[in-house]
């Protein structure tokens, strides 16, 4: 029940990215909880990966052979700080809603089966096609950390409609110029 109705968030959500943005991606992770030695697996759509900001609706699952038992859902907005030829790094803030499952096992005083999380943390990533990224969070209200090591796909990401990909020279001022696409400019 849980991945169906997550499909049909996660589908809703690539059809509106894909209509209204130039450019998606797409793609999966595997999630490791140091503090409660978990194992999990995520899904993420990614608008405006070329762009400054991107912002990236995402779901995860930890199944029920781990410690915590739970599933996320939510929306992460990325900032691309440190700009490269081949790779970038990028800060994140996630927002989102977590349903706790064996809350009840938990030893927690006022564990609760639904909650809301804000996570910090900081990326790395590629600027071709075929993405891979790590990612390293901290969650804030169960003040606990994760690692994410996955791959996203962006669609429609060659030359002539990835405007904001060539961030290889800088300007005068300092600041990292774009590339001018034909198809747009």
């Amino acid at each position: 029940m849980i991945f169906k109705k997550t499909t049909i968030i996660f589908s809703i959500l690539l059809f509106f990215a894909s209509t209204n943005a130039q450019i998606v991606g797409a793609g999966g992770s595997l999630i490791y909880n140091p503090q409660t030695e978990s194992v999990g697996f995520g899904l993420r759509a990614m608008i405006f990966p070329n762009k400054m900001y991107s912002i990236v609706p995402q779901f995860s699952y930890y199944p029920s052979f781990n410690k915590v038992h739970e599933f996320n859902l939510g929306l992460a907005l990325e900032y691309k700080f440190w700009k490269r030829k081949s790779y970038y790094i990028y800060l994140l803030g996630h927002g989102g809603y977590d349903s706790w499952i064996n809350y009840e096992e938990s030893p927690m005083k006022d564990a609760k089966r639904n909650n809301w999380n804000l996570e910090g943390g900081i990326g790395i990533s590629t600027w071709k096609c075929l993405r891979p990224f790590l990612e390293y969070r901290y969650n804030a209200k169960f003040m606990e950390t994760n690692l994410q090591l996955g791959l996203l796909y962006v669609f429609n990401c060659s030359s002539k409609s990835n405007p904001g990909a060539d961030y290889s020279s800088k300007s005068k001022s300092g600041l990292f110029k774009k590339k001018k696409c034909p198809a747009y400019n």
